[in-house]
């Protein structure tokens, strides 16, 4: 209680240290030409041990000293971020009769609905009036657009971002629960001129959104970037999203959800991570189990649209819906992994199936388990993971919309070559074939030389199975073919390149797996749908790193009158990102 009351009080203070910009329209004409300069006199210049930091259209005050955490590696994280609500705007607002667009696609919009052709043939004039769709633009206020809440806002740099280059919001509320970091972010909004659009508001976060819910003024974009863990605010969004509306998650603690900590993982998602090749996807699979167990029990859904591993970080957006009976399907989605620790090969069991029963669904726990007491292949033992989300990551249809936005209108982020090289290789992706081998781990296991990539994707391709790349490595093999088939291509390939059996031990997994002779006769002739468009058009896929000492930096230290900016709602545990 005492907490609660000290930043009541510390609220209140800065409401009247710092009442906000007039209302009005954004002091936009000011800006400098490119868009990314504060309009001249919006909240004054830095103050002492302040700088001057640009992101997109965005420039912010922030501390020279770690009171308020930023990190410009997640400036892809950002940039994406607008790219994906821009195109959810599209979506949502369209049916209102609403029509958003971006610079240089006013006069190419095809969401519009085509003037009527009269009897001539000729097109008629576009309807007046009432009947004409809105146009919503970056920057400004969209009667009837998107209410965002950015819960962790830090800086509030995110939050000006989207006020100042996603078009059709109505509403965006940067909430932190540091003193210092609404104080920040309160200049900030004054120095860009958005007062209009963006709210500071100093609250914990997980009470904000319940609140939210009980007064049912659900948010249509909720984001979430902590430091670390996203775990303790997934049950509040999941209420507090309007019914189809947009959750943006971050997770930072990637040693936890990729096999280092298995116990800390189920404690915070309700999965148990594992140690594999795959584990950067796992990671996405884990926390969008964790979104959908939660939502499952307010009678609500997930659906993905994009999940990224990028850097340090894994980033989901998924769409909340409510519906008991697609609820009931949910465990079906789910699946458990069983992983060999020898070979390395995997196998999913379904935690339950659904079964046409006449007009309708019939729901029941599925059979298994699909391994025996070893593994087949080399016979060391299995480790079980999961459970993991089973269905596909993506929605094809809105990763190609946010593709053909960059292209619409280029220049809009300063990450957009590696946006597009990533969601082009994400729209290659095998959707229904969850995690993935690598190259390097199939030829250490046997002690080979290692294939060329096209040589393998060949190989499977001619033994009448697909195969993709994956956004999450640069080696990965996602491919529909079986266990059984993946080693007996290796096997072939051991056969054109000979490993030294005699130096092998008898019982190890490279022996066990040599040992058997293929059913496969393996063709490694290149072909040419082996070498995926991404890469024949030499996309940027997989940059290297960003900068040096790239990474989660340290979190920010304790600001001014003992108010903690590593805190939002968890104490020591959690910190807002900028």
């Amino acid at each position: 209680m005492r907490g609660a009351a000290r930043a009541a009080a510390a609220l209140s203070t800065l409401r009247r240290a710092y009442p906000g910009p007039p209302r009005g329209p954004p002091a936009m004409d000011g800006a400098s030409p490119n868009g990314s300069g504060p309009p001249p006199g919006a909240g004054g210049p830095p103050g002492a041990g302040e700088t001057l930091i640009t992101e997109g259209r965005a420039t912010i005050l922030f501390p020279s000293a770690n009171e308020v955490f930023y990190n410009p590696v997640q400036g892809f994280n950002r940039d994406l971020t607008c790219a994906v609500m821009t195109e959810f705007a599209r979506l949502q607002l369209q049916p209102k009769g609403i029509r958003v667009t971006l610079p240089g696609e006013e006069k190419m919009d095809t969401d519009s609905p085509q003037p009527p052709e009269n009897g001539d043939g000729d097109t008629a004039p576009a309807p007046d009036g009432p009947e004409a769709p809105r146009m919503a633009k970056p920057g400004e206020v969209c009667e009837g657009g998107l209410r965002v809440l950015e819960a962790l806002a830090a800086s509030g740099l995110r939050s000006i971002r989207f006020a100042k280059e996603v078009p059709g919001l109505r509403a965006v509320v940067a909430n932190d629960f540091s003193a210092r970091a609404v104080e920040l972010m309160t200049r900030n909004v004054a120095f860009n001129g958005v007062g209009d659009l963006v709210t500071p508001r100093m609250a914990d976060a997980r009470m904000l959104m319940y609140q939210c819910k009980a007064d049912r003024e659900p948010f249509d974009v909720i984001d979430l970037d902590p430091y670390g863990s996203p775990a303790p605010f997934l049950d509040a969004a999941v209420q507090a999203v309007s019914e189809g509306g947009l959750l943006c998650v971050t997770c930072t603690d990637m040693g936890v959800m990729a096999g280092n900590s298995a116990e800390t993982c189920y404690s915070k998602y309700g999965a148990v991570s594992l140690k594999g090749k795959f584990c950067h996807e796992m990671a996405l699979r884990i926390i969008l189990h964790s979104l959908d167990s939660r939502a499952n029990c307010y009678q609500r859904f997930v659906v993905p649209l994009l999940s990224v591993s990028a850097d340090f970080y894994v980033r989901v957006f998924v769409r909340v819906f409510t519906g008991q009976a697609k609820v009931k399907a949910s465990a079906s989605k789910q699946a458990l992994v069983y992983h060999c620790v020898g070979c390395g090969t995997h196998h999913l069991q379904r935690l339950g199936k659904v079964t046409s029963h006449g007009t309708g669904f019939k729901y029941g726990a599925a059979t298994g388990p699909p391994v025996g007491p070893t593994c087949e292949f080399c016979q060391q033992r299995h480790q079980l993971g999961g459970p993991m989300w089973a269905e596909p990551l993506h929605d094809p249809a809105f990763v190609e919309r946010v593709l053909a936005a960059l292209e619409s209108s280029p220049g809009r982020f300063q990450t957009e070559e590696r946006m597009r090289g990533m969601l082009s290789v994400i729209t290659e992706e095998l959707g229904d074939v969850p995690l993935y081998y690598t190259l390097d781990s199939l030829s250490s296991t046997i002690h080979c030389n290692t294939p060329s990539l096209l040589q393998f994707r060949s190989a499977l391709l001619h033994a009448g199975y697909r195969v993709s790349l994956s956004h999450a490595c640069k080696n990965a093999v996602k491919t529909d073919a079986p266990p059984a088939v993946l080693w007996d291509i290796m096997r072939c390939w051991a056969k054109i390149h000979p490993v030294k059996r005699e130096r092998l031990a008898e019982t190890s997994p490279a022996s066990r797996i040599l040992a058997v002779e293929p059913t496969l006769q393996a063709s490694f002739t290149l072909r040419d749908d082996a070498n995926p468009s991404s890469r024949k058009r030499g996309l940027k896929r997989f940059p290297g790193n960003p900068e040096a000492f790239w990474g989660p930096k340290a979190k920010a230290k304790a600001g001014r009158n003992g108010s903690d900016t590593r805190t939002n709602g968890r104490s020591g545990r959690t910190t807002a990102r900028a």
